[in-house]
């Protein structure tokens, strides 16, 4: 049974940071493209950032330069750093993972943001 447990998540106010985990569990993690998604009030759930087998990163615009993304395979673990974060990335933030067609996703973590 595949799993993905979010945490890290929280309160903070603007220019702070946060750091999320997601472990895995079901999956050949080394082999799976792992990402972050998140859906704010009223949005629809966006890409956030993922990191390849190879560890090679991909960001959205709106992150880049803030955000960064590395896996721990040995850890079955992805962790997303966040910095200097704004209202605008007051979200529920969901790990997933994909391998050729297969999404799984994880139950998400509340991350909000103060002005």
């Amino acid at each position: 049974q595949v799993q993905l447990v979010e945490s890290g998540g929280g309160l903070v106010q603007a220019g702070g940071s946060l750091r999320l985990s997601c472990v895995a569990s079901g999956i050949i993690f080394s082999r799976n493209t792992m990402g972050w998604y998140r859906q704010g009030p009223g949005k629809q759930r966006e890409l956030v950032a993922t990191i390849n087998p190879g560890s090679w990163p991909n960001y959205a615009d709106s992150v880049k330069g803030r955000f960064t993304i590395s896996r721990d395979n040995a850890k079955n673990t992805v962790y997303l750093q966040m910095n200097s974060l704004k209202p605008e990335d007051t979200a529920v933030y969901y790990c997933n993972a994909n391998r050729y067609l297969t999404d799984y996703w994880g139950q998400g973590t509340q991350v909000t943001v103060s002005s």
